[in-house]
């Protein structure tokens, strides 16, 4: 089981932002592979930490978090586990300030001073429309994605702007003295690299458009506009640059005879005052196939039937919801003569008389213990 967030920031979950960042911060530093050379367990708490900040750090992605556990960003191949040591130079290096000499790249885990920070893809997002059986039982699915890639042929060579760095340097006098900037070089973007050669059917960067078939699991128990990562499979960038993420968001398809609430699962079951009177069984619609259900005579409008476990896991894995069916006496709306003088005559009957015992539940009651 991966570990809290929030423990190995060492915050509480009522953390404030500044609080976050100054904890991470500090972790970040603690486990610096360039602090900890060789050290193994240091540089995987050194990702561990990256992971949980990218998460806490975003409000989205922390109510999501707090909501949903690891679950809202795993589920076999999702979430910030790939993350590697491009992505949180990429990404944090700012948070470091004057640590380290204040300089943070990608190109390693040492010496990072002067080097250049590998340019990420950009993200990709897709929507993955979902049934109610899918979602219950958690399903892989092979979608077809339009990503961009650096083209075969293409070649890069060093920005001659900014010799290969990224970024340009000036320095400027002022009436303060001699003051240093620096930019992104406008040359190569930032990138460090500027295009050698390229097929006549690539862009300016040397990118293609391919499509190509992602295989997304999808785990047991994802809720509508929960949104899944596959890292590394959005579109490539330029050189040697770091492949960005297929962002999933998840809609769920209506069901014929399921309503959805939560984890638990309703259904309108609809029988005649026969029926009612003298018992019956029927069969209905569960997310794990068909079953049969009995019903006892005598059985009250209004009356829930709960199937225990019939519903959604929980995303969570804290068990499984439940099938709750609603019990509907049918009133028929018109009557033939015979039928009529039936009715006629058995309003006269005792039997027929509403007399609710005192263990029957008021409307309200069955409301009550339906969400509890």
């Amino acid at each position: 089981m991966k570990e809290d967030f929030y423990e190995i920031l060492g915050v509480s979950k009522n953390a404030s932002e500044s609080e976050i960042k100054k904890a991470y911060r500090k972790k970040a530093i603690e486990f610096h592979p360039d602090k900890n050379p060789g050290d193994e367990k240091a540089e995987e708490m050194f990702k561990k930490a990256a992971e949980a900040y990218e998460v806490l750090s975003d409000a989205d992605k922390r109510a999501k978090y707090d909501r949903f556990g690891h679950q809202a960003f795993e589920g076999g191949g999702f979430g910030g586990g790939g993350m590697n040591m491009e992505d949180i130079f990429s990404q944090f290096g700012d948070i470091f300030g004057g640590a380290f000499g204040g300089a943070f790249g990608g190109g390693g885990f040492g010496g990072f001073g002067g080097s250049r920070s590998r340019v990420k893809g950009s993200n990709l997002r897709i929507r993955v429309k979902l049934n109610l059986e899918e979602i219950a039982n958690g399903v892989e699915k092979k979608i077809k994605v339009k990503r961009k890639k650096v083209a075969q042929g293409t070649t890069y060579k060093t920005c001659s702007t900014c010799n290969g760095q990224g970024q340009v340097t000036r320095i400027q006098n002022t009436i303060l003295g001699r003051m240093q900037t620096s930019a992104p070089c406008n040359v190569c973007g930032g990138q460090g690299q500027t295009i050698d050669k390229k097929p006549t059917n690539a862009d300016a960067q040397g990118m293609i458009v391919n499509e190509e078939t992602v295989s997304i699991k999808i785990p047991a128990g994802v809720v509508e506009g929960m949104q899944l990562k596959v890292s590394g499979k959005g579109n490539e960038a330029p050189g040697n640059g770091i492949s960005g993420d297929l962002l999933v968001a998840i809609e769920e398809k209506k069901h014929p005879s399921l309503q959805r609430e939560g984890d638990n699962l309703h259904h309108d079951l609809y029988i005649s005052f026969s029926e009612a009177a003298l018992g019956t069984s029927k069969e209905i619609d569960t997310v794990s196939g068909k079953v049969r259900i009995k019903i006892e005579p005598g059985v009250q409008s209004g009356k829930i039937l709960r199937l225990r476990n019939k519903g959604i896991p929980s995303i969570d894995r804290y068990g499984q919801g439940d099938l709750l069916v609603h019990v509907n006496v049918w009133t028929p709306k018109t009557l033939n003569k015979e039928q009529k003088d039936f009715f006629t005559k058995m309003s006269e009957d005792d039997n027929f008389r509403p007399n609710p015992e005192k263990e029957e539940k008021s409307f309200f009651e069955k409301v009550k213990d339906m969400f509890s």
